[in-house]
């Protein structure tokens, strides 16, 4: 268990965690990704980052941003669980970038990374991918056919000494980075991709 939680840390700030994604479109699968954090790891709110174009995404089929916001809003329940552009906002496209620029105006809060098992396979492929794990905790869920993948992959190799056992799920909020946690809750099928390609909106 890696010893990184903060000497002095204020268990009463407010434990945020962040889900970033194209939500193209938001479904009932990002709905439960985020509720089963929440839950897991004693967040306070889950915030679905609407990202205004992912560099590792082809524009293509990308629907326009006020779309997949809206999307993203109708999962959410504008309380526990909140969608947000701020992103565009920001004006930052890399995910270093927008969780830098996140920590420098909310000080007060004690952010978590979330991501999908899918993410943790390609995370050696995003811009600045260690500065990412220093930035913040970080919460791995899993999703079908990548949790194998994930585990014995580089991101997982590189920060090996910084996982936390399950045990540790509701202070990974107060740990110091690089500190990461995989969560095993019930995994969800839905796929924006299949949705897309089923021509079906938002999943209920």
């Amino acid at each position: 268990m890696p010893d990184r939680l903060p000497r002095h840390g204020d268990r009463r700030r407010i434990r945020v965690g962040l889900l970033g994604g194209s939500f193209n479109p938001a479904h009932a699968g990002h709905a439960h990704v985020a509720e089963a954090a929440r839950r897991r790891l004693g967040l306070d709110q889950v915030w679905l980052l609407v990202s205004p174009g992912n560099p590792l995404k082809p524009a293509r089929g990308m629907a326009p941003m006020a779309a997949r916001l809206a999307s993203a809003v109708r999962i959410a329940d504008g309380r526990r669980v909140v969608a947000s552009g701020i992103e565009a906002s920001l004006g930052t496209r890399f995910t270093v970038d927008t969780l830098r620029a996140l920590r420098r105006r909310f000080p007060l809060v004690r952010f978590v990374w979330l991501m999908g098992a899918d993410n943790l396979v390609q995370l050696p492929r995003w811009r600045h991918w260690t500065t990412i794990a220093r930035l913040m905790p970080v919460a791995v869920l899993p999703r079908p056919t990548y949790n194998h993948r994930a585990l014995a992959g580089r991101a997982a190799h590189r920060f090996h000494g910084a996982r936390a056992p399950i045990s540790a799920a509701s202070v990974l909020p107060f740990y110091e980075p690089p500190a990461w946690i995989f969560l095993p809750v019930p995994q969800h099928a839905a796929s924006a991709t299949a949705i897309r390609a089923a021509g079906e909106g938002v999943v209920p």
